[in-house]
């Protein structure tokens, strides 16, 4: 990974700063306040999907005053820059999920495969309410009716990496959001 002021080279693609780390610093805020306000009382389960949204998570978690426990999943559909498809869900064994307020935190709303097939497999645990916060989604993508509860940036559907996301695992230490640049 090459890294000039702006723009970043991994092996022959190049990206651009798209987000930097200030505005995304102030939208985490923003989601952070509303799920306080919804959930202060309500002692929710944050349902971390790993690897891409545990920046966003560990972010968003440190910005909540209020009792609340943390659990990750692991749902996989990407390869390369493109969604695959085949989604595989990881749950920690023995999580009991009935009667709770779950609150998924997801880096990005893309296709929205991986949310039509993890939302169900929640519901059968019949948690008292799930909701849907991510740091991206891009309304253009979308192939399935998903809800964003608790959006924060919505862009364009060209591909993102940095704050958490990655390009073929390279890019998720990056503080700031960097979009596909084809000079």
């Amino acid at each position: 990974m090459k890294s000039e002021k702006d723009i970043v080279q991994i092996g022959d693609l190049s990206f651009k700063k798209y987000v930097p780390a200030s505005d995304i610093e102030d939208k985490v805020q923003e989601i952070a306040d509303a799920i306080r306000e919804d959930f202060h009382e309500k002692y929710p389960m944050f349902l971390v999907v790993m690897n891409g949204a545990f920046i966003f998570a560990a972010d968003l978690i440190r910005k909540l005053d209020f009792p609340c426990e943390l659990n990750f999943v692991r749902i996989k559909s990407y390869h390369g820059t493109e969604s695959t498809g085949k989604i595989d869900i990881y749950m920690p064994p023995n999580i009991d999920l009935k009667d709770r307020h779950l609150i998924i935190v997801e880096d990005i709303i893309d296709t929205g495969n991986t949310m039509a097939a993890f939302i169900p497999e929640l519901k059968k645990y019949e948690p008292a309410s799930i909701r849907l916060a991510s740091i991206l989604v891009k309304p253009d993508a979308l192939k399935h009716d998903i809800t964003t509860d608790y959006p924060g940036f919505i862009i364009p559907n060209k591909f993102v990496f940095g704050y958490g996301l990655d390009y073929d695992g390279m890019g998720r230490n990056l503080k700031d959001l960097y979009q596909l640049h084809q000079p």
